[in-house]
């Protein structure tokens, strides 16, 4: 029996998800890194500070060390998150509908903790989660379950008692290796994408969330 339920937060709670690579860009540029959008793909999925590191074994630079990169790419995301994102839809009634019938939430991203924090503060969301958990606390980000596993362990939650909300295929595969249910809300441009047949559910938004979808 599902009793926790497990939050991804960009992409899914916030949609923060298009301006990672607009940050990157930005100040990849004024590092004159020669980094283009097509090269995101060799980095899908690794945490800043491993994308970071990446760039600077393939495309070496002078000045600013790669965690300082890092570190600048997280300062100027979480500012442009605060102008111009915002809170996707279904999200707080799906979150209001879980403290109703007494489920464990968490939050579980493979974004750094003070990222997570600022913006969930920011948008008032932080009052919904019973745990707030970063990739930052384990050794592996996503697609490695590790962020998940911890997260559960941290709400006293086993596995198989856990579903988790994702919007992308890394986050589905990490849930998946959790042993945990997923349900996916990909993005429009990416709902047909043939590898969300592997979660065991789809929706449009989180509007489309009910208390039946979760058992």
């Amino acid at each position: 029996m599902i009793n926790t339920v497990l939050y991804d937060m960009d992409g899914l709670l916030l949609d923060t998800e298009p301006l990672w690579g607009v940050s990157m860009l930005r100040v990849a540029k004024k590092h004159n890194i020669p980094i283009t959008k097509e090269r995101f793909k060799d980095t899908t999925g690794l945490r800043i500070y491993e994308v970071t590191d990446h760039w600077a074994i393939h495309f070496p630079w002078e000045g600013k060390n790669a965690r300082e990169v890092a570190d600048e790419i997280l300062d100027d995301i979480i500012a442009s998150s605060k102008a111009s994102a915002g809170v996707l839809k279904g999200v707080e009634q799906s979150l209001k509908l879980l403290r109703k019938h007494n489920y464990k939430v968490g939050l579980a991203s493979s974004s750094p903790k003070h990222m997570i924090d600022a913006l969930v503060d920011h948008f008032d969301l932080a009052k919904y989660f019973d745990v707030i958990t970063s990739a930052d606390a384990v050794k592996l980000g996503k697609p490695h379950p590790a962020v998940f596993l911890h997260c559960a362990e941290s709400l006293g939650s086993k596995p198989n008692e856990c579903l988790v909300l994702e919007d992308s295929v890394n986050g589905m595969i990490a849930g998946k290796a959790a042993r945990m249910k997923v349900i996916v809300v990909p993005d429009e441009l990416h709902f047909d994408d043939p590898r969300f047949s592997l979660a065991d559910g789809k929706l449009r938004s989180l509007e489309d969330f009910d208390i039946g979808v979760i058992n």
